[in-house]
Parts: C-alpha cells; sequence; structure tokens
C-alpha cells in the first residue's frame, strides 16, 4: 500500500495573476516542508496551497517535492517547458569533498567577514578549486583564472554581482592567504550595471500594511520600511535596540559591520507596544519557534501575502520597503547626507541612485504634447 503523500498541480488564476496550485489532503509535515522549501500562500478561496508562477523554478520544484510526496501533474498538460524556463539548479554536490586551503576560512573570519560572506567565498572558492582538481593553485596562471570567469558567463549566465563575489573569491586566497602583490591578480570586472532601484508608491506601501492582519507580522514590514532596514538588520535587531526616549532605532553590525541609528516612527512604536503585550518576546525582537531568531524565508512569504491581497500587480520583495524608505524621503525633501546615514551607506554616490527613481523633480517638468494637444 503507498503511504506516500499525493499531490495534485493545477494551473490557476488567483488576484489576476498565474499560479500553480498544490494540492493534498492535509498532512502537516507537508505542508512544512513546502513552506521551508519554497515561497508557497494559501488561498481561502480556492482552498489550496500555491505558488506565484514568477516565482517558481518548476524543474527545481519537481526534483525536490518527488522526494517525500508523488506527484500528479496531469493537469498541466506536458506544457511545463513552456511556461517555466528557468534554468536547473547547478549542482554543487562536490563541494562537500573539497577542502579548502589552510588559512582561508581562518583568515576570513579574523577580518571578521560576515557569516553570509565567508560562507559565498568558501563555496566558490571550491568551485574554483573543482574547476582547476589537480592543479597547483599557486601555479595557475593570470589567464587561466580569466578563462575560467569567462567559462562561468558563457555557460552559467552568472550576474554581474556573482562575478565580481567570484572574483573576490579568488583575490582573498592569492592577495591574502598567499601573500601576493594586489597587481598581480588584476582579474577584468564586469561592467556597472547601472538598475535602477524598485520601489513602491506611499499608496502601495498602506495597501499591503492594510492587508497584514497580524501584529508581529505588521510591525516587522513597517519597521523594515520606516527605519530603511535590510532584511538581516530586522531580523537580528534585539529588544534594547528600540530606544523610545530618543526615537531611534539602533541597527548593529550593519553591512560592513558598522552600527549606525535610524528612526523610530511614533505610529510604529504604538504598534510595537501592542506586539509586546501580545509576543513578550525575550530577546530577539522578532522571535520564531521556542524563542529562536526569525527566518528569512518566513519574513518574505509575509510581504508577498500581503501584497498578493493588496492586489499588486508588480513583483514586490523585502528591500523594495527600504528603497522606497530612501525615495520618499528625497521625495519629501529631506538631504540626501541625511539619507546616507539613515541607510548607512559608505558612499554619498550610492545614495544618489535614488534622485534616479524620485518623482521630484519630474512633476516639474512640462510635458510637450500636453501644449501640443491643448492647441489642437
Amino acid at each position: 500500500m503507498n503511504t506516500r503523500p499525493q499531490i495534485k498541480l493545477e494551473y490557476a488564476k488567483h488576484a489576476q495573476q498565474e499560479v500553480l496550485l498544490i494540492r493534498f489532503p492535509y498532512n502537516f509535515s507537508l505542508k512544512e516542508k513546502l513552506k521551508q522549501t519554497f515561497p508557497v500562500l494559501w488561498s481561502t478561496q480556492l482552498r489550496s496551497w500555491y505558488v506565484l508562477k514568477q516565482d517558481l523554478d518548476y524543474n527545481r520544484f519537481i526534483q525536490e517535492i518527488k522526494v517525500f510526496a508523488d506527484i500528479d501533474d496531469s493537469s498541466l498538460k506536458l506544457n511545463t517547458q513552456a511556461v517555466y524556463t528557468a534554468p536547473l539548479k547547478r549542482n554543487y554536490r562536490y563541494r562537500n569533498n573539497i577542502k579548502l586551503p589552510n588559512g582561508y576560512i581562518e583568515l576570513l573570519q579574523q577580518k571578521r567577514y560576515s557569516e553570509n560572506t565567508i560562507k559565498t567565498y568558501s563555496g566558490y572558492f571550491k568551485d574554483f578549486m573543482h574547476y582547476f582538481e589537480g592543479r597547483d593553485l599557486s601555479q595557475i596562471k593570470l589567464q587561466e583564472i580569466n578563462d575560467y570567469i569567462l567559462a562561468l558567463i558563457q555557460s552559467a549566465n552568472i550576474s554581474g554581482s556573482e562575478q565580481n563575489q567570484r572574483i573576490n573569491s579568488i583575490k582573498f586566497y592569492y592577495e591574502k592567504v598567499l601573500g601576493r602583490e594586489k597587481q598581480l591578480i588584476n582579474i577584468e570586472r564586469p561592467r556597472k550595471e547601472k538598475a535602477l532601484p524598485d520601489t513602491l508608491s506611499k499608496n502601495e506601501i498602506r495597501l499591503i500594511l492594510d492587508n497584514t492582519a497580524n501584529i508581529k507580522h505588521k510591525c516587522m514590514l513597517e519597521l523594515i520600511y520606516s527605519a530603511g532596514l535590510r532584511r538581516n538588520e530586522v531580523l537580528q535587531m534585539k529588544l534594547k535596540d528600540i530606544d523610545s526616549e530618543r526615537m531611534l532605532v539602533k541597527i548593529c553590525g550593519g553591512k560592513g559591520r558598522k552600527d549606525r541609528y535610524s528612526l523610530l516612527s511614533k505610529s510604529v512604536l504604538t504598534h510595537l507596544k501592542q506586539y509586546f503585550i501580545a509576543y513578550k518576546p525575550k530577546y530577539w525582537l522578532f522571535e520564531g519557534l521556542n524563542g529562536s531568531q526569525y527566518s528569512s524565508s518566513s519574513i518574505t512569504r509575509v510581504l508577498k501575502r500581503s501584497a498578493m491581497k493588496a492586489g499588486i500587480k508588480k513583483r514586490v520583495h523585502l528591500h523594495m520597503l527600504r528603497h522606497s524608505f530612501a525615495t520618499h524621503l528625497l521625495e519629501q525633501g529631506t538631504n540626501l547626507r541625511v539619507i546616507q546615514n539613515l541607510l548607512g551607506h559608505e558612499s554619498i554616490q550610492t545614495t544618489e541612485i535614488y534622485t534616479h527613481v524620485s518623482n521630484l523633480e519630474l512633476t516639474k517638468v512640462v510635458n510637450p504634447i500636453d501644449e501640443i494637444i491643448d492647441n489642437t
């Protein structure tokens, strides 16, 4: 007798968006596995779990789900390849069998790199070692390293950001671990991408918050927006970091290991007091199960669920709240230097990107077609 959970997949339209329904008889373990692994949401109207098609890597979904459940995708009419064009997830299992050179991890830790950076550099340098398996790393030539990066760009279509991180992981070994001069490692860098940050209007922010019923979830989203926080900054915030007397929020160990202060809104403080009474957190400002740190995947699901309920069509992600905070401050006439300090940017040039997003100056421009139409 087959005791494995049974999942039926169906395409549907929900809140004017294309979704993939994930139907199955109630199974707590299966539900938790889905929530931990994918950005799934529950629809009371459809009485089904679902995931937005734009957020889904279908190949990865099938590969991971079929390990613990049987899948019936007959209703999809074999159109998955036409609909889901996301590439297969790269297989990094070989990393488990590769030992990093002596001193690599230790030096990253001594230089106080963040845990995320250490994990990223370690993985990328293991890929480098795997590519040059059997070679003496100290004898690899600069042109070979450039060829390796080029091969990644061509075969894996890595982003400019990933390219930079992979280069940095390699440079760290040769310059810091081996102690070579910087000019000996001069790998070509990608052209800096000039993508403008995605933002939400004040009305869209209001709609998202209005559609966030849970007081803990509401406070998390409000604090991210009202203080311009990164995701990890709000997750790592402690009770003592809320300074209600000075109406400030302290961000400890932000990007670059730098502390800073940002704004504490009176409205958000009122909601935080309600949250404290209801949840009684002990250490972390926002706690998960058994007092643990709240998970990054959970807070992402919270925002996506609220944006879906609010009927917002654009793809919404957490960093948009931080971008929107900066843009709205600029539109209100806040000095750029003040915004720089609130966001914790090292360079004013980083903050200046918001001048290209703000509509402060654009609204003053008279569109020439208006004069043409008015005169016809």
